[in-house]
């Protein structure tokens, strides 16, 4: 009969606190888990279940935004589920036993310090693949539902805009719309079209078209180029077709924030390609006008040179003034992209946030040391007191890396981390010297 290899102590202690963090783990995941779902996805769920759209599609829809609500709710478990489990621990006094036993707090770390890492891979994985997936897929189904509820994208006292044509809508009352307002641009020519009541009715003969049929109708034309020349006409009736290619158009392509980190790279290093050529062609316009004024300033020296030519010398002093003010005027010119920095802050936040696990979880071991004998209450509390802060941070961040003097994105998305982790870290030294 084959033995087996007992376990060492180190093997039954990792084992333990392994399994204390991830159950504390797991309610404090459920707990910000429903938060974010309420908060984010009933919402539109409920939005978009008014416009009767089948209750199976409104599922695929709040499946396709899970990805962020997961995304966000592992840091933040992460964080409540090491205070928990941690305080839980020190209550009881099963820390003391164990290093009664002559096991140091820097081994009974290494269980949270892996786990902390491993939800670190999941949240960066769920925010870095996922998110971008579930954002296409979501934009393909509501495609889909656009072609079968037309009416999803004409809401009540809205305005709408379609490519070349603006639609302002008053009461939506089922398919009928009241104050109709449309603005639409052809060309040269302006048409200013107003409608007491409206119908949307989707085509029957053509694939990809819906079918305002407009009553009372004032008209109003006008040519850009001719200010002065405009048409008006009134009608009883008329029939206004718009392209569902256009209102897809219309829609929004994923932004920096749905996606992946590679394309968001790519993205940054096209951008900065455009920015350096810009400056490159910035600075080559300033050395041609500096080349410029010597050539002005060398004329007006020859023309002082001249008695007979005083008026060719001011006039020259005057062309020389003019060519040094423009130079003066590019040379305080400075080239900024503001959606260069917006992507860089993104980039940098798709690993802020998921690594957050690690700084949490270094800050929660020493905290829920010391305050787990107060009750796990209080390691509760102060986990959701440091989500708050931090999250505060996080869009603080956003805010200053997007506005004048424009701190590095780097600073601004991980100094939340670095000061949580940092706060953690003084602790656990506090603690460990105890």
């Amino acid at each position: 009969m084959k033995a087996h290899k007992p376990i060492s102590g180190y093997g039954v202690m990792y084992c333990y606190l392994t399994r204390e963090f991830l159950l504390a783990f797991a309610v404090a995941f459920l707990f910000f888990f429903v938060i974010f779902f309420v908060n984010q996805l009933l919402l539109l769920a409920e939005d978009i279940l008014t416009k009767s759209v089948p209750l199976g599609d409104v599922a695929r829809l709040v499946l396709y935004s899970l990805p962020s609500i997961i995304a966000l709710a592992f840091p933040f478990g992460a964080l409540v589920g090491a205070l928990l489990s941690v305080g839980r621990l020190s209550q009881d006094n099963e820390f003391l036993a164990i290093r009664a036993a002559g096991i140091s707090l820097v081994r009974m770390f290494i269980p949270f310090a892996v786990l902390g890492l491993a939800f670190s891979s999941v949240s960066f994985v769920m925010n870095d693949y996922f998110l971008p997936v579930g954002t296409i897929n979501f934009a393909r189904l509501y495609r889909e539902l656009l072609y079968s509820n037309p009416d999803l994208e004409l809401e009540s006292n809205s305005v709408t805009e379609y490519q070349d044509s603006i639609i302002v809508t008053g009461e939506v009352e089922g398919n009928r719309i009241s104050n109709l307002v449309i603005v639409d641009r052809d060309g040269d020519t302006d048409r200013l079209i107003l409608s007491r009541f409206a119908r949307l009715r989707p085509e029957t003969h053509g694939a990809g078209v819906i079918s305002l049929e407009l009553e009372r109708v004032t008209t109003h034309e006008a040519q850009r180029t001719e200010r002065l020349s405009y048409q008006y006409a009134r009608s009883e009736r008329m029939v206004y077709h718009i392209l569902l290619g256009d209102i897809t158009l219309a829609m929004h392509s994923p932004g920096p924030r749905e996606m992946s980190s590679y394309d968001l790279a790519q993205e940054i290093m096209e951008k900065r390609r455009k920015l350096d050529a810009q400056r490159e062609s910035h600075h080559e316009s300033l050395r041609e006008l500096e080349r410029r004024a010597e050539q002005q300033r060398a004329e007006r020296d020859r023309a002082l040179e001249r008695d007979d030519a005083a008026a060719q010398a001011e006039e020259a002093e005057l062309v020389l003034q003019r060519t040094q003010r423009e130079l003066e005027r590019d040379r305080e010119r400075t080239f900024f992209d503001r959606t260069l920095q917006l992507y860089k802050i993104e980039f940098h936040k798709k690993f802020a946030i998921p690594f957050a696990c690690v700084a949490f979880v270094i800050f929660a071991f020493p905290v829920g040391i010391v305050g787990g004998r107060h009750g796990r209450s209080i390691g509760f509390g102060i986990g959701l007191f440091i989500a708050v802060l931090y999250w505060a941070l996080i869009l603080g961040g956003q805010t200053v890396g997007m506005e004048p003097p424009y701190v590095s994105p780097v600073l601004a998305m991980w100094f939340p981390n670095l000061l949580v982790g940092g706060i953690g870290v003084v602790l656990f030294a506090a603690v460990v010297r105890r």
